[in-house]
């Protein structure tokens, strides 16, 4: 069974940083490419970044480029969200999600999520 649970929201300043993760178990990285997306309120689900799963290419969305890096260690089975220079704009519930096919910035493409975690940038 696949399952994903993240960690690592909190509450941080402009300017600051947070590590997002996403431990996975039922399945190894090297067979789901695994999405970090986004939803704040009122707003649709944004994708943020992906990672493939064969050879760990990389890919962002045009908001979070220079800011935010994804990683993946695979001998634990964990994907990472490094968040630098977060903004208030940053501010949603990020959710890991994952999908046997190749990276996608839709929701849809992806079948598993985990729960959640929340991110708060403020003042």
């Amino acid at each position: 069974q696949v399952q994903l649970v993240e960690s690592g929201g909190g509450l941080v300043q402009p300017g600051g940083s947070l590590r997002l993760s996403c431990a996975a178990s039922g399945f190894t990285l090297d067979a789901y490419a695994i999405g970090w997306f986004r939803q704040a309120p009122g707003k649709e689900r944004e994708g943020v970044s992906c990672i493939s799963r064969r050879d760990g290419g990389t890919y962002y969305g045009d908001s979070v480029k220079g800011r935010f890096t994804i990683s993946r260690d695979t001998a634990n089975d964990t994907v990472y969200l490094q968040m630098n220079s977060l903004k208030p704009e940053d501010t949603a519930v990020y959710y890991c999600a994952a999908t046997p096919f190749r990276c996608s910035g839709y929701a849809y493409y992806f079948s598993s999520w985990g729960q959640g975690t929340q991110v708060a940038v403020s003042s």
